[in-house]
């Protein structure tokens, strides 16, 4: 046999083995699967997977700063889910520029990722519930996305790295909505951003009359800021909203929020609006809004030559994030 060949067999035996070899700590819940390192960084990143409510596996990318801990960790999540392990070693090869920033103030940091959103009429509606049919758990609804990242911090509590009661949460887009749908059934998150949250199902946002003037689709991005727009599509929004459901939802929130809005961003009327409902229920919130032209800038992706290069908005936004991290996980 040539060496070759017997050198990829032991390559294949060591990554069986890795698989198939659960943390000693919540071995229910999780498997190692591989440690990548990170073009220009000294810190790896290991990939998970971790066990969802229906038994099946979603990847996760984790780094941590140098020594044993605890740390504090902030989870990433962006936009609606699927993709898989591709996903999550692209964003932690070509967008670490954001988490490197964490880990540099002291932070465990992780890309996550979750089964694809699906268009239900109540997101979630019921609880998830189980009960025993053909000897296993038979549920009264499919899981959804929210539960997945519910499973995903639940697992990284149990790492021996990481400080269970400092777990933070930064979700961009679809990413910062399930921070309300998680937030609105599960106290386990300790602080937690929502980035342009696109926040429009919790909410419980009617669609508008089919009567009314027809508009033009707007842009992603705006070339110019309209305060009085603005002003106006909040205050649409406002009442469009079923307001019962929506206050329903955020009424459990028990959590510190740091709303970020994108000043020229087609949905930007939808982010004012889930903060001044958290001012209006009493929450512990704060908003900013940055002008700038990409949705989800908070996550600096690397350019053409391969490198990253973020601007002074994205460095304004990340110092914010870790300031607002370090206010209440620190």
């Amino acid at each position: 046999m040539k060496k070759t060949t017997i050198s990829k067999l032991i390559s294949m035996l060591f990554a069986v083995v890795a698989f198939a070899a659960p943390l000693a700590a919540g071995a229910q819940a999780g498997l190692v699967l591989e440690t990548e390192t990170v073009a220009g960084s000294e810190i790896p990143v290991t990939y998970h997977l971790v066990m969802t409510d229906d038994g099946l596996y979603t990847p996760i990318g984790l780094r941590k700063p140098d020594g044993d801990g605890p740390f504090p960790i902030v989870l990433f999540a962006s936009g609606n889910g699927g993709e898989g392990l591709p996903y999550i070693k692209d964003y932690s090869h070509n967008r670490g520029w954001t988490l490197e920033q964490f880990l540099a103030a002291g932070y465990a940091v992780g890309w996550l990722r979750y089964r694809s959103e699906v268009d239900v009429p109540e997101y979630g509606g019921a609880p998830l519930t189980a009960r025993r049919g053909s000897g296993r758990a038979r549920y009264n609804r499919a899981p959804l996305e929210y539960e997945d990242v519910i499973a995903i911090i639940e697992y990284v509590k149990t790492l021996p790295y990481v400080d269970a009661d400092r777990v933070g949460y930064m979700g961009m887009s679809h990413g910062g909505e399930m921070l309300m749908k998680m937030s609105s059934v599960y106290n386990g998150i300790a602080a937690g951003i929502a980035s342009e949250p696109a926040s429009a199902a919790f909410l419980a946002r009617r669609p508008r009359d089919p009567a009314a003037v027809a508009r033009p689709e707007a842009p992603e991005t705006a070339t110019t800021t309209d305060a009085a727009r603005f002003a106006a599509e909040v205050e649409e929004l406002h009442g469009l909203i079923d307001r019962d459901v929506a206050m329903a939802r955020i009424a459990p929130i028990n959590l510190p929020i740091f709303v970020q809005g994108r000043d020229r961003d087609h949905l930007q009327g939808v982010f004012r609006l889930n903060y001044e409902l958290l001012v209006e229920a009493g929450k512990r919130v704060q908003w900013k809004s940055y002008d700038h032209e990409v949705h989800g800038f908070a996550y600096v992706a690397r350019n053409s030559d391969g490198r990253y290069a973020p601007d002074a908005v994205q460095r304004e936004v990340v110092a914010d994030s870790i300031a607002f991290f370090d206010a209440h996980l620190k």
